[in-house]
């Protein structure tokens, strides 16, 4: 599939919930990192910030924002090709390893 040319629409309300969540992690991430290289925030202050924040969620509802969007404008197969797409990231597995797509190949 040729995603150059594809557009998706998404509600306005809904675009600017997500960046204003998006804006917030950006922000607070880069602060929080600027402390924790100054030695004034370690891994706990920013546990301390997912948690209560509730980074996870929130990122979740995003993900959901675009997806139903993805789901409602694009055939199957298109979202099977996006979900394979997807699936290419890194993930952080619960032992603190990261895993990749060639990780699991094997």
């Amino acid at each position: 599939m040729d995603m150059s040319s594809r557009e998706i629409r998404i509600p306005l309300t809904e675009v600017v919930a997500v960046l204003q969540d998006l804006n917030e992690f950006v922000v607070s991430l880069d602060r929080l990192g600027s402390r924790q290289s100054s030695g004034t925030a370690d891994e706990h202050t920013i546990g301390e910030f997912v948690a209560d924040w509730d980074v996870a969620r929130r990122l979740a509802h995003a993900r959901r924002i675009i997806s139903v969007a993805l789901d409602e404008q694009l055939s199957e197969e298109e979202n099977a090709e996006i979900d394979a797409l997807c699936d290419q990231g890194r993930f952080y597995g619960e032992d603190g390893t990261v895993s990749t797509p060639a990780d699991q190949s094997g």
